[in-house]
């Protein structure tokens, strides 16, 4: 026996393997050619939704940061109104004061005033939720508010209040806004890209577009106007930051 393997050969009425016809050639090569153009075509859709939200992220990496603050300056207030059954004002300060036995002096004739009945009715809070980086709040706060000259001191709080609400107010009403000018209902344009920080009391932030003249406009008016719906025709109490 042949210590050797022998090939097997195909049996002589066994046709030779088919070639591809030059037609079939071509449809493969158009095919793999369409699935390289619609992939660049997916690719370029995807990196022209991507690369402007990837440059505003970058370019403004302040808004998403006042957006987290305001989000927790909500938590503080809904639990102050559990507490003392309105957000913080002028007619709290005595309720805070007896229950907290602070000696810092609690105000009310600005938000940095108010905001101080978070600070002490808050423990283990600090002074960096009240903060954002705005023309007026251009450093972060030092967390030293143990007097009444370091308490949420000038440039340490960016956020107005609308003062004399509380959690179980119309859901829509403006509580929180970010960059108001101080003295002013317009906004800066500067801080977030032309766009304001406004907390509701239904504890949504959002960014509102400002105008040309720095008014941010909802159904139609400012949003100071006495007669949107959430003020029921009286002017909101705005508390500027110092």
């Amino acid at each position: 026996m042949d210590s050797h393997l022998t090939l097997q050969q195909p049996p002589p009425d066994q046709p030779p393997p088919s070639q591809p016809s030059s037609q079939a050639i071509d449809s493969r090569i158009k095919a793999k050619r369409i699935w390289w153009l619609g992939g660049l075509s997916f690719a370029f859709c995807l990196m022209a939704f991507v690369l402007p939200l990837a440059y505003q992220s970058l370019s403004h990496p302040d808004r998403p940061l006042a957006i987290h603050h305001i989000k927790q300056l909500s938590t503080l207030l809904f639990e102050f109104d559990s507490e003392y059954g309105q957000y913080p004002d002028a007619s709290t300060i005595a309720a805070v004061q007896a229950r907290t036995k602070t000696t810092l002096p609690l105000g009310s004739g600005s938000a940095s005033q108010l905001f101080r009945q978070l600070l002490v009715t808050s423990p283990g809070i600090d002074e960096e939720p009240f903060w954002a980086k705005t023309t007026t709040s251009p450093k972060k706060p030092d967390d030293i508010f143990t007097t009444d000259a370091t308490a949420l001191a000038k440039g340490e709080c960016a956020f107005a209040y609308i003062a004399g609400h509380k959690a179980s107010d119309d859901a829509d009403i403006p509580i929180l806004l970010t960059p108001l000018i101080p003295g002013t209902h317009e906004f800066d344009p500067k801080p977030f890209d032309g766009k304001a920080i406004i907390l509701c009391n239904d504890n949504t932030a959002t960014a509102h577009p400002i105008d040309k003249h720095g008014h941010v406009i909802i159904n139609g008016m400012d949003i100071f106007d006495p007669r949107q719906p959430f003020w029921h025709g009286k002017a909101p109490d705005v508390k500027w930051p110092e």
